[in-house]
């Protein structure tokens, strides 16, 4: 019998009778899941992607629903493509809720000038990201938005004239199963919203 290079897992011959392929089928099958268990046990990949959403045209903000569940608790939100109508800072907000969102931003400008920007019981997290006409590119990690804790975030984001770092909680116990981008001022067209989970 033929085996494969790494595991040796046992493999059909060329001369081998088709009627016993299910039999082959089986006996690899479970030589894989044998292996597998071994390696991992219970463990399964660090991020699943939970849902992509693609960012319509000219739209003024862009809801994400169904990305928070049981199932994870906590995640990443990456935005990449798409162009804004401005150079726009982009702000997240959780469900429908409108207040107590506190954050702590540090901007740095290519010709080296550092600024700090603090939100304190803002409507939104409004330095979440930054559109600077061309493209996104941005980053949220989202702690706990599901579960009846306070939700926590971290992200980064770059575009053509600044870079910067960010960090903030939103001051309730609500569970979350959704969230809506929306740029400072302007429109956004095209590009991806991708929510990936980290696995327990």
């Amino acid at each position: 019998m033929a085996t494969t290079t790494n595991y040796s897992w046992t493999t059909p011959d060329d001369t081998a009778l088709v009627k016993d392929g299910a039999s082959a089928i089986r006996a690899l099958g479970t030589a894989i899941d044998t292996s597998m268990n071994t390696a991992l046990g219970t463990k399964k990949a660090g991020m699943v992607l939970v849902s992509s959403t693609t960012i319509g045209s000219a739209v003024s903000s862009v809801a994400v629903t169904g990305a928070f569940s049981t199932t994870y608790d906590n995640y990443k939100i990456v935005i990449t493509g798409g162009t804004s109508s401005a150079n726009v800072d982009m702000s997240m907000k959780l469900g429908a809720t409108a207040a107590g969102y506190y954050q702590q931003v540090i901007r740095a400008a290519y010709t080296t000038s550092v600024t700090g920007v603090a939100v304190s019981n803002g409507a939104a997290w409004t330095y979440s990201g930054v559109n600077n006409g061309a493209s996104n590119a941005f980053f949220l990690e989202i702690y706990a938005p599901f579960l009846s804790q306070i939700t926590r975030i971290n992200g980064a984001y770059v575009d053509s004239g600044t870079a910067g770092i960010l960090s903030g909680y939103l001051n309730n116990t609500t569970s979350y199963t959704d969230f809506t981008l929306t740029p400072a001022s302007g429109t956004l067209t095209g590009g991806r919203i991708d929510v990936y989970g980290y696995n327990k």
